[in-house]
């Protein structure tokens, strides 16, 4: 348990730590390229940590300093059959992305996740790569994991995406590297790209028209050097947090903000937020950019659409920003959320209630009516990073402390979360 507490100002710059989805794929992408990869940037989490596990038990060396990390691999060809399970943690997408390079591979392997992993669907990631001709056995007809996967020649496949989800492109997309034929996938709503800008990075060509991806198979990734900007989704947290903490004033350095993941920029600029975005250049192969935001009066807004692909993992924190704008905001759209880590809609709605908020679950998100002073109370994180960090947030503007069940749960996505709280609240950089 953690108890927090702060009434005063925010100040200071915060380095944001590297980007979750980044950081996977730069292990994972270096590990199917034979010969060396450098990361830079390199996020320590708990997940991001599960996808060095499971790849060094394919036979590819890894050495990790700080955020640097070295990959070294025999290439994908030459991986070699695990002789232990690969745990992928509570990290859904490395269980995910890894689903679709072994499918395409020559091992045969088995994965599990921890509990909550083995509640998320994989259905989604199977169907298709099971249309590609893989050789997958799952539970409940490989929907839960475990899933054992005999690693085979696959087809290509044309594929309308029924969900908008990264995940589930990017495991088509890595399966098809090793596939007969060109495979196309086609997005209902786009969602971020950071598979497709990275396989370009390695050297791979990816076509894209409109909301269709096309990418021939029998291609070979090219080791190389990648730096991984600071994660948005991170740097949402104290946006927010500078929003809406009276008289306060924060610097966000070295933040991604590709515009398939910039939804909470544009959501605070339509609630009024005080908010400047200075482009920067941080050697990245994304774009990258410093931010400022300072307290601000805000209004209530709508979001759903194709703006929810784009901030499907900053709605919790988004939930808490609408109790303090004025009026009703609507958040829509967002079915996603009951199969993340845990149900994030009633998780959310539960837990904002407790502090006061004037918050309704609906069928495919929330109403919150603001602005509502909030008290504090104890909050249960169910063990969902994105739930821990909103209430941590959320003890910046309580009336009394904000005790957290589970502050653990924070190092999935932010191992230095609580060091930047103290930052931000004692003013010291």
């Amino acid at each position: 348990m953690k108890t927090l507490h702060h009434q005063g100002p925010l100040r200071g710059t915060l380095v944001i730590p590297g980007d979750k989805s980044i950081s996977h794929r730069s292990i994972l992408f270096g590990a199917m390229a034979q010969g060396t990869t450098t990361v830079e940037g390199f996020l320590q989490s708990d997940d991001c940590l599960s996808t060095i596990d499971c790849v060094q038990r394919v036979g590819v060396q890894v050495e990790v300093d700080g955020d640097r990390v070295t990959v070294t691999s025999p290439g994908i060809d030459n991986w070699k059959e695990p002789d232990t399970i690969l745990y992928t943690g509570n990290s859904g997408t490395t269980t995910r992305l890894l689903a679709g390079v072994l499918a395409s591979s020559s091992i045969a392997s088995v994965m599990i996740g921890d509990e909550s992993i083995q509640k998320r669907p994989m259905k989604r990631v199977t169907d298709p790569l099971k249309l590609m001709g893989a050789e997958i056995i799952g539970r409940s007809g490989g929907n839960f994991t475990p899933l054992a996967i005999q690693g085979r020649e696959l087809t290509a496949i044309s594929y309308q995406m029924p969900v908008a989800s990264a995940q589930v492109k990017s495991a088509i997309l890595l399966a098809a590297l090793r596939a007969k034929g060109t495979t196309t996938v086609t997005e209902i709503d786009i969602s971020r790209d950071h598979t497709e800008k990275m396989l370009r990075h390695f050297g791979v060509e990816v076509h894209q028209a409109g909301s269709t991806i096309s990418l021939e198979g029998g291609q070979k990734l090219t080791p190389t050097h990648v730096v991984v900007p600071g994660d948005i989704s991170s740097a949402a947290f104290w946006l927010v947090a500078g929003a809406i903490a009276p008289n306060s004033v924060l610097r966000l350095e070295n933040v991604g903000v590709n515009p398939t993941r910039d939804g909470i920029v544009e959501v605070l600029q339509e609630m009024g937020a005080t908010l400047r975005m200075t482009a920067s250049t941080s050697g990245s192969h994304e774009e990258t950019a410093t931010l400022e935001i300072e307290s601000s009066k805000l209004t209530a807004t709508e979001i759903g659409g194709s703006q929810i692909p784009r901030l499907i993992d900053e709605i919790p924190i988004i939930a808490l920003l609408a109790t303090q704008a004025t009026g009703v905001t609507v958040i829509r759209d967002a079915e996603e959320l009951k199969v993340k880590e845990t149900n994030r809609i009633d998780a959310v709605v539960n837990e904002l209630t407790k502090l006061g908020a004037q918050i309704e679950s609906t069928e495919d998100g929330m109403r919150i009516t603001g602005p509502t002073p909030l008290h504090g109370g104890n909050i249960t994180t169910y063990g969902d990073h994105r739930i821990g960090m909103m209430g941590a947030i959320a003890s910046l503007i309580t009336s009394s402390p904000v005790t957290l069940d589970n502050a653990d749960c924070i190092r999935v996505s932010y191992p230095n979360f609580f060091d930047h709280y103290t930052q931000v609240t004692t003013g010291s950089n």
